[in-house]
């Protein structure tokens, strides 16, 4: 079955940068498209980037010019390099597989001011 392995996450001071990977398994990665959500306690999960089988990339507004997403289809491998991170970027990170309307278990990051 697919398996979504995020990791990456951590503790980091505002303008620092962290790497988030999620590998998949148990999927054709190379037509999938896949995406990075973020979640905060009391809010609703929301969309941070997206990246389609061929490529085609969307960032939230509040990440464009910081954040870059990635994937590595031989490793079956997507990232998000996230730059001049800020406190208001702390919340858990999911990777989720369109394809498959899956999800990965979530990475905690933590900016702190």
């Amino acid at each position: 079955q697919v398996q979504l392995l995020e990791s990456g996450g951590g503790l980091v001071q505002a303008g620092g940068s962290l790497r988030l990977s999620c590998v998949a398994s148990g999927t054709n990665f190379r037509i999938n498209h896949l995406a990075w959500y973020r979640q905060v306690p009391g809010k609703q999960r929301e969309m941070v980037a997206t990246i389609t089988s061929d490529e085609n990339i969307n960032y939230a507004n509040s990440v464009k010019g910081r954040f870059t997403v990635s994937r590595d289809n031989a490793k079956n491998t997507v990232y998000l390099q996230m730059n001049s991170l800020k406190p208001e970027d702390t919340g858990v990170y999911f990777c989720y597989n369109w394809n498959h309307n899956f999800w990965g278990q979530g990475t905690q990051v933590t900016v702190s001011s």
